[in-house]
């Protein structure tokens, strides 16, 4: 559970009951993966309003909020996220979790990067970060440490040590619809924190980072992995052969390590019902959505999958 070393009482004394209810998810794609239920979502790389808006009330589980092939811009990313508030369905929920999860792709995976972008990001309220190109261990211990607050002294879950900076009053607090002990106790990674409503995404999308899988997966706090296909085939030098056997034996392998470990896994491209079958279950679809029938269909040809 965070707790900032360095929050004092006042602080935890400023608000009183929680607007979560105990065994409430504010995160659906969280509350998804922990059950092993396969999470539907779609990038996003415009962030107009009118985008969020149609996003918003899309059939989705998740969605990535890409600042990495598109302008980092913080602002815009404010826009966005309000333009996701759906009042409506918050009303007929009765319930601050959102149907669809605002998940923000960082620019880079950089160690010497990273501490910042994330930091500004989380502040506007996203529930996880994706960092692409994750090649090594050390950038995906990085990523985790970014993504949390410092623990309380000789918390259970102290380690990796987070970097991420403590400010009072951010946008990310009112747009969880939390008040400043909730926030801080919430906001922290799963499943390293079991409460935890902020997941870590990293991609796998080159040579390096497949050859060094194991490696990265042991890494405590990793929340799901995305292979990015059409990067993969990029740096195995077959561009766009994404269905190709050198990009796919590339998947299988990835595939097979975070299916032993119980770390949720997906890819890009072609093939619902390969990645439905291959124990996948960060699933991106287009936009639109996917519909409850196709849901249904895709969930039977289902393996049995490894609890975390």
């Amino acid at each position: 559970m965070v707790r900032l070393a360095f929050c004092c009482a006042a602080i935890l004394a400023a608000v009183t009951s929680s607007p979560v209810a105990a065994g409430e998810r504010l995160n659906r794609t969280i509350e998804l993966l922990n059950d092993n239920r396969p999470a539907y979502g779609a990038f996003a790389f415009d962030m107009s309003l009118e985008q969020a808006m149609k996003i918003s009330a899309a059939n989705l589980d998740y969605v990535f909020i890409d600042m990495e092939h598109r302008p980092y811009d913080v602002e815009r990313l404010r826009v966005f996220l309000l333009g996701m508030t759906n009042k409506r369905r918050i009303q007929e929920k009765g319930s601050l979790q959102m149907d669809v999860t605002p998940i923000v792709r960082l620019p880079t995976s950089n160690v010497t990067q990273t501490e910042v972008l994330a930091k500004q990001v989380l502040n506007m309220g996203a529930f996880g970060l994706m960092f692409p190109t994750t090649s090594t261990a050390e950038q995906a211990l990085q990523a985790v440490r970014v993504s949390r607050y410092p623990q309380a002294r000789n918390a259970a879950d102290m380690e990796p040590t987070g970097l991420r900076g403590f400010e009072p009053f951010h946008p990310g607090m009112w747009y969880w619809g939390l008040g400043q002990a909730d926030y801080y106790s919430l906001a922290d990674v799963w499943p390293l924190d079991p409460n935890g409503e902020i997941l870590v995404v990293i991609q796998i999308e080159n040579r390096e980072g497949v050859a060094n899988i194991d490696e990265i997966l042991s890494v405590p706090g990793i929340g799901a992995v995305m292979i990015g296909s059409f990067d993969l085939s990029t740096s195995l030098g077959v561009v766009g052969e994404v269905t190709g056997p050198d990009v796919l034996a590339a998947v299988d392998k990835v595939v097979s390590a975070c299916v032993a470990r119980g770390i949720p896994v997906g890819s890009t491209g072609p093939g619902l019902e390969r990645k439905i079958m291959s124990g996948e279950l960060l699933i991106a679809v287009g936009s639109n959505g996917i519909r409850p029938e196709e849901r249904l269909r895709l969930e039977a040809l289902r393996p049995a999958v490894k609890n975390r």
